[in-house]
């Protein structure tokens, strides 16, 4: 079943985390912050939402990181639920994809509380001082990858948060699978 999250809450400050990366290190949100901005993601491996179109975030994280723009993504599903999204997989999916950001492991999902992440994938675009200034979709895709025109509405909103620190005020919420949270 898709979700949609909660429209952005401009100024929001970025809860912080300390978490294990795919690559051996731990990060927290200042290791991956940048000059212009944050973008923090909550995504995972078997997501269809998320895979079609994960080129496309790998693209666009690219594009974003030479703006000064620090990108991090994250992984809370339950991967006891959900071996595909077990960190060695995590691992793997990085590797094979070339992800030019740390991914990150929430086993304990706390951090995807703090942010209240509703899906995969989710966006969190953060201005220089950590306030939320986006939290919108990648572009109108859904399910299978939408045109290659369409327009980047993550690329351009995070582009004007390090250009104007200020996010647009018209933001159309991302959609995907919920997360899979852990049985109480």
């Amino acid at each position: 079943m898709a979700v949609m999250p909660p429209v952005c809450n401009f100024g929001w400050r970025a809860p912080g985390f300390h978490l294990p990366g795919v690559d051996g290190r731990r990060y927290r949100f200042d290791d991956i912050a940048g000059p212009k901005g944050t973008l923090v993601m909550f995504i995972c491996n078997h997501c269809p939402y998320v895979l079609a179109v994960l080129d496309r975030i790998i693209r666009d994280a690219r594009e974003l990181q030479a703006l000064g723009i620090g990108v991090a993504a994250i992984s809370a599903n339950d991967a006891f639920a959900y071996p595909q999204d077990s960190f060695e997989n995590m691992k793997v999916m990085a590797a094979e994809r070339g992800f030019p950001f740390p991914y990150l492991y929430d086993e304990a999902q706390g951090v995807a509380r703090a942010y209240d992440a509703a899906c995969t994938p989710d966006f969190f675009g953060f201005d220089a001082e950590g306030g939320l200034q986006y939290r919108g979709r990648l572009d109108a895709s859904r399910k299978e990858a939408g045109a290659p025109d369409l327009k980047r509405e993550l690329f351009e909103a995070m582009k004007q948060v390090a250009e104007t620190g200020h996010g647009p005020r018209e933001q159309i919420p991302s959609m995907g699978c919920s997360i899979k949270w852990k049985a109480a």
